[in-house]
């Protein structure tokens, strides 16, 4: 995550006016990021590297945050940051754990591992399912936020980013199936379970994923104010480039817009009103 916090803390400082420039560039890149490692995840036979690849999908959704330049998005894309850190974390642990008991990490030489193994199952099932931005656990507030965000700016490419959340489930449910699910033949049906020192290495993390899931509320509090600042510094800095700024940053110009809007209207309405008296 250096690469992002580099980009939200150093980038958007420094460089607010490139920043602006650059953001359709950026989210694009982001965009091409999710698919590419959605598409090459369910390509691999092994489960580190489809762990990975998954990886590479979920930072595409940290950058679109990042330069979708307002609040909900850069708020999802630093609150990503710390959802990935904790999921895919505890995603490669329990590879590594598969790893040291079956000695293999291709996916074909794998199967029905939740007979011997329920709980080293369910664990995973529950990290697999947060990485997949299902309700209730972190990673689905963190996604909403950045494509909410992101439909404020670049609407189009927000929905192209929606479709990376329905190929990680693809993937990872497919993986999952495969790894967990089928007969057990072989060294399979000897994996031993969770150990109980294995079990509290975990329960941090699945703590804190039901956590932020349910509760983000004391998380995004923390984040906010930087946020807010960040989005200030960024707006105070481009704004006399008004081009760039209503082509990159539509959410700013569509609330200057709607309020303009409203004003006239009730100014027409007013007037109207004075018409029709004096009439």
């Amino acid at each position: 995550k250096l690469g992002t916090y580099g980009l939200v803390r150093f980038g958007l400082y420094l460089f607010p006016e490139a920043s602006v420039y650059f953001a359709p560039l950026m989210i694009t890149l982001g965009v091409i990021g999710i698919i590419y490692g959605a598409i090459a995840a369910a390509m691999q036979r092994d489960l580190k590297r489809l762990v990975a690849y998954s990886s590479v999908a979920h930072l595409g959704f940290i950058v679109i945050g990042t330069f979708a330049l307002n609040t909900e998005g850069l708020t999802g894309g630093v609150l990503q940051m710390v959802n990935h850190g904790v999921s895919t974390g505890a995603l490669f642990l329990l590879v590594g754990m598969i790893y040291e008991r079956r000695h293999t990490r291709e996916i074909s030489e794998l199967g029905g591992l939740q007979k011997p193994a329920p709980l080293l199952a369910a664990v995973f099932m529950v990290v697999m399912l947060s990485s997949v931005g299902l309700p209730g656990l972190n990673g689905f507030v963190g996604e909403l936020l950045v494509l909410l965000g992101a439909f404020n700016a670049h609407r189009w490419w927000a929905v192209v980013a929606a479709a990376g959340v329905i190929l990680a489930a693809v993937y990872l449910l497919w993986a999952y199936q495969r790894v967990f699910h089928g007969p057990a033949s072989g060294a399979n049906a000897e994996t031993p379970d969770l150990r109980w020192r294995e079990g509290l290495v975990m329960a941090p993390f699945i703590a804190a994923i039901v956590f932020m899931g349910v509760y983000p509320k004391p998380v995004i509090e923390r984040i906010e104010p930087a946020v807010d600042a960040i989005i200030a510094h960024v707006e105070d800095n481009v704004a006399g480039f008004a081009e760039p700024v209503a082509d990159v940053h539509p959410s700013v110009s569509l609330e200057d817009l709607s309020r303009s809007i409203d004003e006239a209207d009730h100014n027409g309405g007013d007037g109207g009103g004075h018409d029709e008296e004096g009439g």
